[in-house]
């Protein structure tokens, strides 16, 4: 059986990606480790430099994600900023910048980057749409979740437990990155 290594610390992405790649053969292990963050202006420039960065220094196979926020009426920000953006001004900034502002569509970007030792990252894209509210709401979840309105929705994912939370993300990176790797 093939193995992947992802690089995360997070349950849910591990479910995800054994969810979609098990029943290829893959198997997918967890391994948290600490890589560099570049500053970059993409999430996949981001994403493909932290996997081939864990790939080149275990010496495996690996799988990484990055992911940010990524709001159009505010010329894409914060994507790849969105971890600086939640640890400086946080959900409360994002509700103030808005501020006057009709479309609040927002979507997250998810970048899975697949790195083979000694080759190069190859992506897959999943992009989970909604829109920003104009107040936190709800008790469940981290980061932009008391914000972010999943498309279709009337509340934001604070608003929906782990387990429910979960089925409004987008999952195509995933899916692509299975076909990719049945060929």
């Amino acid at each position: 059986m093939e193995k992947i290594v992802y690089i995360t610390g997070n349950k849910f992405k591990i479910l995800t990606a054994k969810k979609m790649l098990e029943p290829l053969g893959i198997s997918v292990e967890a391994k948290k480790i600490d890589c560099p963050e570049i500053q970059a202006d993409t999430i996949e420039e981001v994403a493909k430099y932290s996997s081939k960065y864990a790939s080149d220094l275990l010496g495996i196979t690996t799988l990484k994600n990055d992911s940010g926020l990524v709001i159009p009426s505010l010329n894409n920000f914060p994507s790849a900023y969105t971890k600086y953006v939640e640890d400086t001004i946080g959900e409360d900034g994002i509700i103030k910048l808005m501020e006057g502002i009709e479309d609040r569509e927002a979507y997250f970007l998810e970048v899975l980057a697949y790195t083979e030792h000694g080759g190069e990252p190859v992506t897959f894209i999943s992009k989970t749409e909604g829109r920003i509210s104009r107040e936190k709401q709800g008790e469940y979840g981290w980061s932009y979740d008391k914000i972010f309105i999943p498309k279709g929705e009337t509340k934001t994912l604070a608003c929906f437990n782990d387990d429910e939370r979960w089925k409004f993300w987008d999952e195509t990176g995933y899916e692509e990155l299975a076909k990719f790797l049945s060929k």
